[in-house]
C-alpha cells in the first residue's frame, strides 16, 4: 500500500480537504465537489449481474479489475463502492473489498470498522428510537400511537433474535411497553438518507421530514417534531464524507456507504459518485445482487433522485450461476454440465434484456473461475453472439488488471462506438401501484401483483398524505426474478405479493416489501466467522 496522501495527490485533492486516518484511510471533505463544479463529468459505467449463487458472484471483484484495467490502457478511471455491512462479513458472503488480485485496500480495516460510518448511522438512528420512547413515556404531548411508531433499532449484525421483540417490560420505570423489532443498519432509512443527500442543509432537511409514527387519529408524525434533528447529525457530520482507499495496484477508490439491494437501494452514495465523475474521466460504479434488483434501483432512484445520466452497463455472469439457475444442487456446481447451462442461461438473457429497457449499452463479463471449462465458456460467448451482444472473458481475481484488459479495451469501445438513450422505466406521476406493477411485469416478468390488505391500506395512506410521486424501492430476495427463491432460471406465470408498504419520506421513496423477505438478515448453519 502506499500511504493515502499519496493516493490523494492522484486525484489532486488538496490537503485541506483530507482528513486521515491513520496512514491509508481518508475522508474527503464533500465540500470539495464545489472547487470542481466546472471541470466536466467522466463517463459514468454501471456494474451489475445475474441472479446469484448466495455466495455472489464477483461485482466488486470485476469493479475493481474492470477499473484498473482501464488504468493500465491508459483510460484515467475511478472506481466507486458501498462499504461492507458486518452482517455478511460475518455471515455466509463474506467482505465486500473484491478478491484475490483484484482487491481495495486496507482489507480488513474496510471489512471491519473502517472509519465509523455505519456506527454513526447505527448510533443516530437509534438515539431517535430512544427519542420516541422517551416522547411517549414522557407524556406523549404528540399523541403518538406507540402501536403505530414506524423506526425501528438497528445494529450492524446478522441477528435473527431481534426481528421481534418486546420493549419496556418490567413495570413503568422501563418505559411504555410495546411490540417492535431490529433491521440491521443497511436497511434502515437513515442509511438511504446520508446515501441520496447532497449537502449537510439536504441531509438535515431529510432528517427533518422523516416520517416516524402516526398519531391516535391517524395523522402523521414527522422527526422535526421531537427537535432532535441537530443531535442526529452532530452524530452524522463525518458520515456524508466519502471514503478515500486504494486498489491492490494503487488506483484511486472511493468507497462510501452500502444499503443493501434486496431490502434497500443497493448503491454507494450519491456525494462520492458525483465527486468521482468530476476526478476522473471515467468511474466504474456498481449496484447490489442481481440487475433485477440493484441496477434497478440505481437507474430508477438513485440516477432519478441524482440526475444521473449512466453511460453503459456490464452483466458479470459466472458459469456456476448459471448452472445454479438451473436449479443444480451448489455442491456440483463446480463440475462440467453444459445442458445446465443451456438451462439456466435464460436468467442471463433476461437480464441482458432488462438493463437494455433503460436505454444503456450493454457488455456481459464473464467472471472465470478454474473450474470453468473451455467448453461451458464457448457454449455461452456462440449464445451471447447469437444475441448480438459483446461478452468477454475477465479472470482478474487471478490476474489483476492483466486478466481484465481485454474486457477494458470492449467496454472503451462501446463507449466510444454507442451512445446511452438513458431513460428511467416509469413517470413520476404515475401511481404507487401502476410503478410497483410495471417493475414486476417488465422487469421481474411477472404477470400481475396481488396485494395484502395492509399493503391496500397503506397504499391509501401513503397516497392521502402526498407522498405518491416518489419513487418505488421494491424489497425481494435476490436468489430469483420472482418473490420465491425457488423459482429460478426465467420463471413465469407468476404474481409478485405485495405483503407490506413503507413510505421513507426523508429518503425519498416507497419501500415495497414482497414474499417472505426481512429486513434483519440470520447467521446460517457455517458462517464466516468461523474463518477469522
Amino acid at each position: 500500500m502506499e500511504e493515502i496522501k499519496k493516493i490523494a495527490d492522484k486525484l489532486k485533492i488538496s490537503e485541506e480537504y483530507i482528513n486521515m486516518y491513520g496512514k491509508y484511510k481518508a475522508k474527503i471533505d464533500y465540500n470539495y465537489i464545489k472547487e470542481l463544479k466546472d471541470k466536466k463529468d467522466g463517463k459514468l459505467i454501471l456494474v451489475t449481474s445475474i441472479n446469484p449463487t448466495p455466495f455472489g458472484e464477483g461485482k466488486t471483484t470485476q469493479s475493481i479489475g474492470l477499473s484498473m484495467a482501464m488504468n493500465k490502457i491508459g483510460k484515467e478511471t475511478l472506481v466507486v463502492l458501498r462499504e461492507p455491512s458486518l452482517g455478511p462479513v460475518f455471515g455466509i458472503k463474506g467482505g465486500a473489498i473484491g478478491g484475490g488480485k483484484s482487491t481495495v485496500e486496507p482489507s480488513e480495516d474496510i471489512n471491519l470498522h473502517f472509519t465509523g460510518d455505519f456506527h454513526a448511522i447505527s448510533s443516530a438512528n437509534n438515539l431517535l428510537c430512544a427519542i420516541i420512547d422517551n416522547h411517549i413515556y414522557q407524556g406523549n404531548t404528540l399523541n403518538i400511537n406507540k402501536d403505530k411508531v414506524l423506526i425501528k433499532r438497528v445494529v450492524d449484525m446478522n441477528d435473527r433474535a431481534l426481528r421481534n421483540i418486546t420493549i419496556g417490560v418490567g413495570g413503568k420505570t422501563n418505559g411504555i411497553e410495546r411490540n417492535t423489532g431490529f433491521e440491521i443498519t443497511s436497511a434502515c432509512e437513515l442509511m438511504a438518507i446520508c446515501d441520496l443527500c447532497e449537502n449537510e442543509i439536504d441531509l438535515k432537511n431529510r432528517i427533518d421530514n422523516m416520517l416516524i409514527a402516526y398519531t391516535n387519529d391517524e395523522k402523521p408524525v414527522y422527526v422535526k417534531s421531537l427537535n432532535c434533528t441537530n443531535a442526529m447529525y452532530a452524530l452524522l457530520k463525518d458520515v456524508i464524507n466519502p471514503n478515500l482507499v486504494q486498489t491492490v495496484e494503487n488506483n484511486p477508490c472511493i468507497m462510501h456507504l452500502g444499503p443493501f439491494a434486496n431490502i434497500a437501494h443497493g448503491c454507494n452514495s450519491l456525494i462520492a459518485t458525483k465527486m468521482a465523475l468530476k476526478l476522473s474521466d471515467y468511474v466504474v460504479t456498481e449496484a447490489g445482487f442481481g440487475a433485477d434488483l440493484g441496477a434497478e434501483k440505481f437507474f430508477n432512484i438513485k440516477c432519478r433522485i441524482g440526475n444521473l445520466k449512466p453511460d453503459m452497463a456490464v452483466i458479470v455472469a459466472t458459469i456456476k450461476a448459471m448452472k445454479y439457475n438451473a436449479g443444480i444442487d451448489l455442491n456440483l456446481l463446480d463440475m462440467e454440465n453444459i445442458e445446465a447451462i443451456k438451462k439456466g442461461i435464460c436468467n442471463l438473457q433476461k437480464h441482458i434484456e432488462n438493463v437494455k429497457k433503460f436505454g444503456v449499452p450493454v457488455v456481459v463479463c464473464i467472471n472465470r473461475f478454474d473450474n470453468d471449462s473451455e467448453s461451458e465458456i464457448n457454449y455461452v460467448q456462440e449464445y451471447l453472439k447469437k444475441l448480438g451482444v459483446k461478452c468477454e472473458v475477465s479472470t482478474a481475481y487471478k490476474e489483476g488488471s492483466n486478466g481484465a484488459v481485454n474486457l477494458a479495451k470492449m467496454v472503451c469501445n462501446t463507449l466510444d462506438s454507442e451512445s446511452s438513450n438513458f431513460k428511467t422505466l416509469y413517470k413520476d406521476n404515475s401511481s404507487i401501484k401502476d410503478k410497483i406493477e410495471t417493475v414486476s411485469k417488465k422487469i421481474y416478468g411477472a404477470n400481475g401483483v396481488k396485494y395484502s390488505n395492509l399493503a391496500n391500506d397503506k397504499i391509501n395512506s401513503i397516497e392521502k398524505f402526498g407522498f405518491a410521486k416518489l419513487p418505488i424501492c421494491i424489497a425481494k430476495n435476490p436468489s430469483s426474478l420472482s418473490d420465491d427463491p425457488k423459482l429460478l432460471g426465467r420463471p413465469t406465470n407468476f404474481y409478485i405479493n405485495v405483503k407490506d408498504i413503507k413510505v421513507n419520506s426523508g429518503a425519498g421513496f416507497i419501500v415495497v416489501y414482497t414474499g417472505n423477505i426481512m429486513t434483519m438478515p440470520g447467521l446460517g448453519k457455517k458462517c464466516k466467522y468461523e474463518e477469522f
